[in-house]
């Protein structure tokens, strides 16, 4: 499953239309934004945990409350869900000025007005994030997180990253983080945004 079919589940399978109705858009609109930049929070995430940000990983999608930005696409629309929703983005992007580039180049290729995107984005955001964490509750989070924490640096962290991006270790030694790292890998790669994204990556 990709995280644009995940999203296509968010808030009983009417978030992408919702969102579009909370910002003035129609759902093609939407649909044609989220297509852009859901593979590309995937990838970032992915080149995240590659870099050895494993643990901010987790802790972004630790907190249980998050999934109401996936289960009602209002939430993720008002002014707290587009705060989550971006300091995400912040956590996996390096930075503020990263989610502003990406959002600056989807409104180019979508022709979208730029601010409409710069408001859908961290909304979008929040909403990837809730369902991520329905998927990964906080007691398999917590265990992951203490398993990665007590990890060496002689190869350890490394050799479970490698397990999360290929879906878990076969010899069973690290965390399999199964349905994310599934998520995580099964659109990022194609999109027509990484080579933007890995500029303005931190």
């Amino acid at each position: 499953m990709s995280l644009m079919t995940l999203l296509q589940q968010a808030h009983h399978g009417q978030g992408l239309s919702q969102l579009a109705n909370q910002f003035g858009m129609n759902e093609t609109q939407a649909k044609q934004l989220s297509e852009l930049l859901a593979p590309t929070i995937g990838q970032a995430a992915k080149e995240k945990a590659e870099s050895g940000g494993m643990q901010d990983l987790l802790s972004s999608l630790h907190g249980e409350q998050q999934r109401s930005y996936f289960e009602d696409a209002s939430q993720a629309a008002a002014p707290t869900g587009q705060a989550q929703g971006m300091a995400f983005l912040e956590t996996l992007m390096g930075g503020h000025q990263a989610p502003k580039e990406i959002a600056s180049e989807a409104a180019e290729r979508t022709g979208i007005d730029l601010t409409t995107v710069m408001q859908f984005l961290p909304a979008l955001a929040a909403m990837l994030q809730g369902g991520l964490q329905k998927e990964m509750p906080d007691n398999t989070i917590e265990n992951l997180m203490g398993r990665f924490s007590g990890a060496d640096d002689s190869g350890g962290i490394m050799g479970m990253v490698g397990g999360f991006l290929g879906g878990g270790n076969d010899d069973g030694q690290g965390p399999d983080l199964g349905q994310l790292s599934r998520l995580l890998d099964a659109d990022g790669d194609g999109s027509p945004m990484n080579d933007i994204l890995r500029k303005v990556m931190r």
